[in-house]
């Protein structure tokens, strides 16, 4: 059944369940990725850290050894002595735990960003059910676990193997050599082999990245039928039938305010109105209205207006009957042709695509057409 559920989900996640799973904890995070992050801090160490440390190990064994004669056998004297060694000891690994802490954080705030849930710390019966306990042991995502560790395992050890055994031939030697010699030794070693490691698991931590970038999405999957009721369930949310309202509002007046240049004139109020018109006397029977707004709206087109050089023609009565009587793309009715024609001969008129005979002036406005008189 559960296989039969899955060939279904052939959708791709739409972006509220992938934001609805995230809510819930539920990302794509890789392990590798965290591994990888503490064998770079480790080099880190070896190279920086580990050095400091052995100093201060060095320095507490040399203590001992030059003073043990020093060292009274009483039991308060054997309790200041190893609570002076735990401090420093604290000292001395504190740096090192804190830097790999920080490391792991920052490893997994690249990977998933601010995300905190409290959900999956839930108790739930299928964390304890024997049954669902055995469908992720052997379930494919185990699986594919346990081949990819199975992998690394030997990938990493037989690089390993090839690396260090020449560098191990004075093994038998390290008895004779001094102690901070024999560190020294150890930190040459091991900071190979850390690098060999971490070359190693870069291009396993890549990998892997994209696999849970991939597995995770395919999770996520959703039937046909769970994309269109989720469709429905959004489009029944008044929330978000009045934020798409706003959406396609702006749009349309993002619109309309480009269509402003395009415009032969812009008639206004002039302040509270404004109206821009089209008119191409060879393909248009009548000019057409490409963008109305009054307040803020009719500030901004005089503002596209006078942006663009669209000239400005003051006329009150014409400007509200046209806001009031025309809709967007629409041709101006037959009862406006008349006052609409003054108004575009007048500014063909400055612009020279018609012929004048003496001074230019805005025709007068007609208060008859003002639909609040």
């Amino acid at each position: 059944m559960e296989e039969q559920d899955q060939s279904e989900k052939t959708e791709e996640p739409t972006p509220k369940r992938i934001a609805d799973a995230r809510r819930k904890g539920n990302v794509a995070k890789s392990q590798e990725i965290n591994n990888w992050a503490s064998l770079l801090g480790l080099i880190f160490s070896l190279v920086t850290l580990i050095p400091w440390l052995m100093y201060n190990v060095n320095g507490q064994i040399y203590k001992f050894i030059e003073g043990a004669h020093q060292v009274q056998l009483e039991q308060h004297s054997i309790q200041l002595l190893f609570s002076d060694l735990i401090v420093d000891l604290i000292k001395s690994l504190g740096p090192i735990m804190a830097f790999f802490l920080i490391l792991g954080i920052a490893s997994t705030y690249v990977q998933v960003g601010n995300t905190f849930s409290t959900e999956k710390l839930a108790p739930k019966w299928s964390k304890v059910s024997p049954i669902s306990g055995l469908k992720r042991i052997f379930g494919p995502t185990a699986l594919v676990e346990f081949a990819k560790g199975i992998i690394k395992l030997i990938v990493v050890g037989v690089i390993l193997v090839i690396v260090a055994v020449p560098m191990l031939d004075d093994l038998p030697l390290f008895p004779s050599f001094a102690l901070i010699t024999s560190m020294e030794r150890i930190q040459e070693v091991g900071i190979v082999l850390v690098f060999w490691t971490l070359a190693i698991m870069t291009i396993v931590s890549a990998l892997d990245f994209f696999y849970q970038k991939y597995d995770h999405k395919k999770k996520l999957r959703m039937t046909k039928q769970e994309v269109k009721d989720e469709h429905k369930q959004l489009e029944g949310d008044p929330k978000v039938k009045a934020r798409l309202a706003n959406i396609r509002q702006e749009r349309q007046r993002a619109r309309m305010m480009a269509n402003v240049a395009n415009a032969d004139v812009v008639i206004t109020n002039p302040t509270h109105y404004a109206v821009a018109l089209k008119y191409d006397m060879e393909v248009m029977a009548a000019p057409i209205l490409l963008a109305k707004g009054i307040d803020d709206i009719a500030m901004r087109i005089r503002e596209e207006a006078d942006k663009n050089e669209v000239p400005i023609v003051e006329n009150p009565p014409l400007a509200r009957a046209i806001y009031a009587t025309v809709e967007l793309d629409e041709a101006i009715p037959e009862s406006l042709y008349h006052a609409v024609a003054e108004v575009i001969g007048y500014v063909f008129r400055l612009k020279d695509k018609l012929p004048s005979d003496g001074p230019l002036h805005p025709p007068p406005p007609d208060w008859s057409l003002d639909p609040q008189e």
